[in-house]
């Protein structure tokens, strides 16, 4: 019996020692896992070399020199003849008497849209039919927007405020130029409504103060402000009358003219100066009914 607890002390002892030394080897792999994201992130700090600092002197060299180098080879190379860039009727508006045809094709402004979406009014505006599109006639275009062009420019000279509206997608940097350039104000968020007709109201709890022809606030007017009237505009210039409907109503009943962009889809009556034109692709041509104001 004792020879048989022997041999199983024996046997027993080898399977103890093999599992302490893989516990021990476990041990040291999770240390040493443990460790190793540390010692790459000192490696990388290692390897990594600092920036260095810039130089004035160096920097104002390497302007220096550049400027040099692109005066000596701008003239080589060859000329690049006139061409058509699309950004330069941006920058650079045609006048009101510039316009052509052919300037208010390339700018799809004749596309209206499917005759079962077409008003009736519209029938004077229109040229003919293309596969199930009503195209609009250039010629129209053209002496409509000459006539609101003159119109923004009389309003503008005699210091009248323009207010410029365009809600769609791609309308807000287009109305924020045209204010800028006129001298006006501009919308390219939802209409409140009521805003001309019940204006007072509405800035009722709205903090006011006078200012100059630069935005500039002027004090002294405190007790002035609260009897003054809510400013309303000379002129509306609208990029999109369907959807402004309600402001249009009430430009009219406060007897105040309006400029819109009608499609082949809307009501020409609703404006006082329609321009019969695309209003998707009309954004690009619309610049000139407000290039004529920076002149004034």
């Amino acid at each position: 019996m004792s020879l048989l607890r022997s041999l199983s002390t024996d046997t027993q002892s080898p399977s103890q020692d093999t599992l302490l030394v893989a516990q021990s080897l476990s041990n040291l792999s999770t240390q040493s896992n443990s460790n190793k994201p540390k010692a790459d992130l000192l490696l990388a700090k290692r390897l990594v070399p600092k920036a260095p600092k810039p130089n004035p002197l160096r920097v104002k060299q390497d302007h220096n020199l550049r400027r040099t180098i692109k005066r000596k080879t701008q003239k080589l190379g060859s000329q690049i003849e006139p061409h058509y860039e699309p950004s330069e009727l941006i920058k650079d508006p045609p006048r009101p008497q510039d316009v052509t045809l052919e300037l208010l094709m390339s700018s799809q402004s004749h596309l209206g849209h499917a005759t079962s979406q077409w008003n009736p009014a519209n029938q004077r505006y229109i040229f003919g039919i293309r596969q199930g599109v009503h195209i609009i006639s250039l010629e129209e275009t053209a002496a409509h927007l000459r006539r609101a062009a003159k119109v923004v420019e009389g309003v503008a000279y005699h210091g009248g405020l323009i207010l410029f509206v365009g809600t769609r997608k791609g309308h807000s940097a287009c109305v924020v130029k045209a204010a800028q350039m006129a001298g006006g104000c501009h919308l390219f968020e939802r209409w409140l409504p009521g805003t001309i007709t019940n204006g007072d109201q509405i800035l009722r709890n709205c903090r006011m103060k006078a200012i100059d022809k630069n935005d500039n606030e002027l004090t002294g007017y405190d007790d002035k402000i609260e009897t003054w009237a809510a400013l309303k505009p000379d002129l509306v210039v609208n990029l999109n009358p369907i959807e402004n409907y309600l402001m249009l109503h009430e430009c009219s009943l406060n007897n105040i003219p309006t400029i819109g962009v009608i499609d082949t889809d809307a009501d020409p009556t609703w404006v006082t100066y329609p321009i019969p034109a695309n209003d998707d692709r009309f954004v690009l041509i619309f610049k000139i009914l407000y290039v004529r104001c920076t002149n004034n």
